[in-house]
């Protein structure tokens, strides 16, 4: 592998490690970490902080994921090959930050904005997906793992691309292995409703 590519997903890495809701929550005066779930992701900060907040959480985790995959894409004109270790890398940042001692989010705003970035079409499919099954059960959680699991078959389908097709099925087996202690509460029937009925 070239250096310079080294050197990139590297880049991607660091990048994506930056806890964007724990930096969010600290100006705030909270350490998200400790409060709510604990987790650094968009649903906790919303839920300990507030929905502006959150939604900047989320912008910027997406952020993170399209931005490493669009400018290799479209600037660095690294092919498919490379971009599928970009988006992984990318979420494994997210999911496994060098600055939060290799914790962080669960993976699905940052592996959303990746599928931006790969397949616009499959990015408004997969969001669909979600929304659908979050309005149906009221459970984050549930949407997105439901969401993550059909991605790499719709980019499979939409693009019929190998390449970028193993980074979504690499992408929804880590955001599922993240989710592990929700699928236990959903099994169980203790899981937190995001929307109450």
């Amino acid at each position: 592998m070239e250096l310079n590519v080294i050197l990139y997903l590297l880049g991607t890495y660091i990048l994506a490690s930056i806890p964007f809701g724990y930096v969010i929550g600290k100006l705030f005066g909270k350490d998200i970490t400790k409060e709510g779930s604990g987790n650094i992701g968009a649903t906790n900060v919303t839920r300990t902080i507030g929905k502006k907040a959150g939604a900047l959480v989320l912008l910027l985790d997406m952020l993170k994921g399209y931005f490493p995959v669009y400018f290799g894409k479209y600037y660095m004109y690294f092919d498919d090959r490379i971009l599928s270790l970009i988006a992984i890398t990318a979420v494994t940042g997210h999911c496994f930050s060098i600055f939060m001692k290799l914790k962080g989010g669960k993976g699905v705003a940052t592996g959303l904005g990746v599928l931006l970035a790969l397949s616009g079409k499959t990015a408004f499919i997969v969001f669909l997906l979600w929304l659908g099954s979050f309005l149906a059960t009221g459970y984050v959680s549930f949407a997105s793992i439901f969401a993550a699991f059909m991605s790499w078959i719709i980019i499979f389908y939409v693009e019929d691309n190998i390449f970028y097709t193993f980074s979504a099925l690499i992408l929804s087996f880590i955001i599922v292995l993240k989710h592990s202690s929700n699928i236990n509460r959903l099994i169980k029937g203790t899981e937190s409703r995001f929307l109450h009925r």
